[in-house]
């Protein structure tokens, strides 16, 4: 089922996500259409995705860094790779990477812990003059003219200049050459003052130490930790510059791992900064060749400015844009080239989700997908939550003072209170038992005002009326509430007028696979224009009263010849009432039960499995109209593959390895009657050892339409797909 509920945009969205599938870890579900959404950048075919290099973008609370660190912790379990990070945000001054960091054994890098020494041999002569410019600019922009340059360079020759010391003593003390001393001491002198921040100043401890301290490149994962340092500081752009280049010319060479991705959180610094932007621009520029995927996590464009660091972030092929302003949606949208149905959900998306768009043209609605454990490692709102408890706990203190004043002087009133003036609970007895307050009767007229602007034309906005009601209920009463989905008839109603019968068909069969009535509005709606407040949402009315029986009314007398003529009719009045009985209670479980299933129907189901040593993925969506699933087998590129197999009601799909290709999915079209009936396939995968013609390992399981799986044989439910 389509369902954006915070407007009409599910409708007209076109379905991408339908027809693409990306192999790789499970982040989320798709919002447009239910099915999971896999991405790992470096399986996918380069025709696809060019390029690995991903940005993410969002408001504070949008989850856009969660995500990333959801990425990270699959990429690394599932397959191996490799992660650094640079971190200069968190709580309580620390890193909000650390948690993740830890679990997963790596290392956390506070600044000022580490030395990276910018003359170390490590690094090629042009690597190290390109660092030392960029250090020099990050404290002192206006002193790279082209005589310090030539000053610099010319320093860096000397073979005192093997550590930053060393060379602002050169700088200060230079030996003659092609130019004169008297020159290069005038020309390196705005170089050497830039540099002896470094070693004298504020920032020293930071590059004026030597190799022995570089980082390990071995490990899963290296935080490197800058949130106790200054915003605004200088020291993060050179520190940024410094892991840079160190992650380009020794880890890059040194690890092992499959892929890397080098992380960084709050981009916009390292991207304004002309010490580094030049760098990193190299490294988006080179990253496939050189088996990295950097990892862009910042709030908006904005900050870039109109500039060259702009440009930089088109060349990310995977965006992952959370909730923003509608005017950043706009700019964002037009720079990344997203269509005009996803910038207008943009400023709408709850947190975790995001509008993904991968290579060209893919672009889906995602929400991510936590297990408790990510949950808590990638948590960074703890001085929020603890605000809201203390704020919490503060609002039910004042209650409980109210609660106590209001009885205390309660207790005042009675006491003053004439006694032989009845009370309003004494009224109510007398009137007929009442010991309660009546609910007042609530009138609902939004889905009238909705029909009535959509019959005088105006469907644009009916349909965003239709929306913020239907948002409105199911913040207040749950996605899958009568209020709720009460507007789906609304919305096909809307439909209907609007000239979209094709929508209006869509909707009122969803109603319909719910075991809601579809139309239960249309009598109302007709009756709206004679009627000023049409009776269509009322609170519970009280049940009526029962009688009191009066005691002194004498039972009536009853004849004897009618005794045992009673006896049989009542004990054969007995007999039948409780074989209705009987069947009234079955039919009203089943009944019961069938309304639960609706409630909780999903439209698709899946299930994680393991046969033959192949992990793979069992999929099956239920169309709209309700006649028919589609059910799909994938395998994600387990180099175990060799045959997947799909069985049920007369349908088969298969397919095989062919020429060192992995299979492709197969999928079969189940025919059904009952859109709440579960469906039972039987699966057959062929693993490692495998030979063709030989039969493969299988196993049946029944899928429901509430999204459980359950093993067909033994019951057992199944763990998700997802």
């Amino acid at each position: 089922m389509i369902r954006l509920p915070s407007n009409h945009a599910a409708i007209t969205a076109p379905l991408v996500a339908s027809s693409t599938h990306f192999p790789g870890i499970p982040i989320g579900r798709s919002l447009l259409d239910g099915r999971p959404f896999r991405l790992s950048p470096v399986l996918t075919e380069a025709s696809i995705l060019p390029a690995t290099n991903s940005i993410a973008l969002g408001g504070l609370g949008s989850g856009k860094s969660t995500t990333a660190k959801v990425r990270a912790h699959r990429e690394i379990l599932h397959h191996a790779h490799q992660y650094v990070v640079i971190d200069s945000f968190g709580e309580d001054n620390t890193g909000e990477w650390g948690a993740l960091t830890h679990s997963l054994g790596g290392r956390v890098i506070k600044a000022g812990d580490f030395n990276l020494n910018p003359c170390s041999s490590l690094f090629p002569p042009e690597v190290r003059e390109q660092l030392i410019r960029s250090l020099i600019a990050a404290v002192e922009p206006g002193a790279l003219t082209h005589q310090a340059t030539h000053a610099l360079q010319h320093a860096l020759n000397h073979p005192k200049a093997t550590s930053l010391t060393g060379l602002v003593d050169v700088l200060v003390l230079p030996e003659a050459g092609r130019w004169p001393i008297a020159k290069l001491t005038e020309w390196g002198e705005g170089a050497a003052i830039a540099l002896s921040r470094y070693t004298e100043g504020s920032l020293r401890g930071l590059f004026d130490g030597p190799d022995a301290s570089l980082p390990e490149t071995d490990l899963p994962i290296l935080s490197f930790d800058f949130s106790h340092l200054d915003r605004n500081s200088p020291a993060i752009p050179s520190l940024m510059a410094a892991v840079s280049c160190w992650a380009e010319h020794v880890w890059l060479r040194q690890s092992t791992a499959a892929h890397r991705h080098l992380v960084l959180e709050e981009a916009w610094q390292i991207l304004l900064s002309p010490a580094t932007s030049e760098l990193i621009q190299r490294l988006l520029k080179n990253s496939r060749k050189a088996g990295l995927s950097l990892d862009v996590v910042m709030h908006t464009l904005s900050d870039l400015g109109d500039g060259k660091a702009q440009d930089l972030a088109r060349l990310c092929e995977v965006a992952h844009v959370g909730r923003l302003g509608p005017e950043e949606a706009g700019i964002v949208g037009a720079l990344l080239g997203l269509p005009a149905w996803a910038i207008q959900e943009i400023p709408n998306l709850e947190p975790g989700q995001a509008v993904w768009k991968v290579g060209p043209h893919y672009v889906d609605i995602i929400q991510t997908v936590l297990s408790d454990e990510e949950a808590r490692l990638t948590d960074t709102s703890s001085r929020r939550r603890q605000a809201q408890q203390a704020l919490a706990e503060q609002n039910t203190a004042l209650t409980l003072t109210k609660e106590k004043e209001e009885e205390e002087n309660s207790v005042g009133d009675d006491r003053g209170r004439n006694l032989a003036e009845p009370t309003e609970q004494d009224t109510n007895e007398e009137e007929g038992g009442w010991d309660w307050d009546m609910p007042p009767n609530v009138i609902d007229t939004r889905h009238r005002d909705v029909i009535q602007v959509a019959k005088q034309g105006r469907c644009g906005e009916a349909a965003e009326l239709a929306a913020i009601g239907e948002r409105q209920d199911i913040t207040t009463h749950g996605i899958n509430s009568d209020q709720a989905i009460s507007w789906l008839s609304t919305r096909a109603k809307v439909a209907d007028l609007c000239g979209s019968p094709d929508t209006a068909a869509q909707l009122r069969a969803t109603v319909a696979r719910m075991g809601k009535e579809v139309d239960w509005w249309a009598n109302e709606t007709d009756k709206s224009d004679a009627s000023p407040s049409p009776d269509w949402h009322h609170g519970p009315q009280p049940p009526a009263p029962s009688p009191h029986p009066d005691h002194n009314e004498q039972p009536a007398r009853r004849h004897r010849t009618w005794t045992y003529v009673a006896a049989v009719a009542a004990l054969t009045i007995a007999t039948v009432g409780v074989w209705q009985t009987a069947e009234d209670d079955k039919h009203g479980q089943e009944q019961k039960e069938r309304q639960e299933k609706a409630a909780a129907y999903k439209g698709r189901s899946g299930a994680a499995i393991d046969i033959d040593n192949v992990d793979a993925d069992v999929v099956a969506r239920w169309n709209r109209d309700g006649d028919r699933v589609i059910v799909e087998l994938r395998s994600y590129f387990d180099e175990d593959a060799k045959y997947l197999r799909l069985d049920a009601a007369g349908k088969s799909a298969f397919s095989t390895r062919e020429d060192d290709w992995y299979p492709k999915a197969p999928e079969i079209v189940v025919p059904i009657k009952d859109p709440l009936a579960d469906v039972t396939i039987r699966i057959a995968i062929g693993g490692k050892t495998w030979k063709e013609g030989s039969r493969a390992t299988s196993r049946t399981i029944r899928l429901s339409p509430t999204g459980i799986a359950y093993d067909a044989e033994t019951g057992k439910k199944l763990p998700s797909d997802l």
